[in-house]
């Protein structure tokens, strides 16, 4: 068990990062690239400002590193990168909203694999509430689910963001397994094989036509949504349990929806203001082991006192 101080600082952590994390996508729209180069220089400039910070403050000195924990983090970096380029691919096939919904399915997986693979248990409160702030998901995304079409590609973009989630929650898990190990250094390793991986089919020639604006783009993704937001979350993974990084998580989408309505003027909908405090309540009631419902157990008590 981690104390309590851990626990507060893993929280502050897991929180700053999806809301830093909420902001992507914007950057991501406003680069207009294709998603695999979007996510190839996300790579790169990730890989160069954590290589940087981690120089600086002398992580590449007794990094802890085995060969066991330096393949698992380099097959957590596959997972990584295969979870953007198909997150990013989902949304070109299928309508935004539908894979927002899909992709938020995580921290089902989350509970599920944690008691599978990590031994962990889950109340039914737990569940339930994960259960609620799914459902808060939904509606913030409601209004524009009259764009669903069950089309073939609509099929292939719900696969792929089912995909994204699976391999985002397997990411998380991997994580877990490396304790001991500074998050800055996990990160730049997962980073540096996406660079590795996407290089060739990155459309670097393209690069003499970018424009200011869209290196400005790029390079904030790689210093704050990939080097600062990942070494926050991974630190906080390794203080959290798997129910409550599940919870957490819905910060994101909660975000996301801000900023449409800051940068682009769309305003939540009643509809949408309910589902994101189902969402943060959600996280309060984890945190705090709230009930799901209150059981009356002095009423129990006394039912199994009374003379038969």
């Amino acid at each position: 068990m981690h104390n309590p101080a851990e626990k507060s600082r893993g929280l502050l952590e897991m929180i700053v990062a999806m809301i830093v994390m909420g902001t992507v996508g914007y950057f991501v729209l406003e680069s207009h690239l294709a998603a695999h180069d979007v996510v190839f220089f996300r790579c790169v400039f990730g890989a160069f400002f954590l290589v940087f910070f981690c120089f600086a403050r002398g992580f590449f000195r007794n990094t802890g590193l085995t060969r066991k924990s330096l393949l698992l983090a380099v097959l957590s970096g596959v997972f990584l990168v295969t979870n953007w380029v198909m997150l990013f691919a989902s949304f070109d096939v299928a309508s935004i909203s539908t894979s927002t919904v899909i992709y938020h399915t995580q921290p089902l997986f989350f509970v599920l694999m944690g008691v599978i693979f990590l031994g962990e248990t889950i109340t039914r409160d737990k569940v339930a509430w994960i259960l609620i702030a799914f459902i808060g998901v939904v509606l913030i995304v409601a209004p524009d689910m009259e764009e669903v079409s069950f089309t073939a590609s609509h099929i292939q973009g719900v696969a792929l963001a089912i995909g994204a989630a699976i391999f985002y929650v397997i990411v998380s898990i991997i994580v877990k397994r490396l304790k001991g190990i500074k998050p800055h250094l996990i990160a730049f390793i997962q980073v540096s094989v996406g660079a590795v991986m996407l290089a060739p089919l990155a459309d670097v020639g393209a690069m003499p036509e970018f424009s200011g604006g869209q290196w400005s783009d790029l390079i904030i993704l790689g210093a704050f949504h990939t080097c600062l937001s990942y070494i926050l979350m991974y630190s906080a993974f390794q203080k959290l349990s798997t129910p409550l990084i599940a919870v957490l998580s819905y910060i994101y989408p909660v975000v996301a929806i801000l900023v449409d309505y800051f940068a682009y003027g769309k305003a939540m909908s009643p509809v949408q203001i309910v589902g994101g405090l189902m969402i943060l309540f959600t996280g309060y009631a984890v945190n705090q082991n709230l009930p799901f419902l209150v059981r009356a157990k002095s009423a129990v008590s006394t039912a199994s006192s009374r003379p038969e």
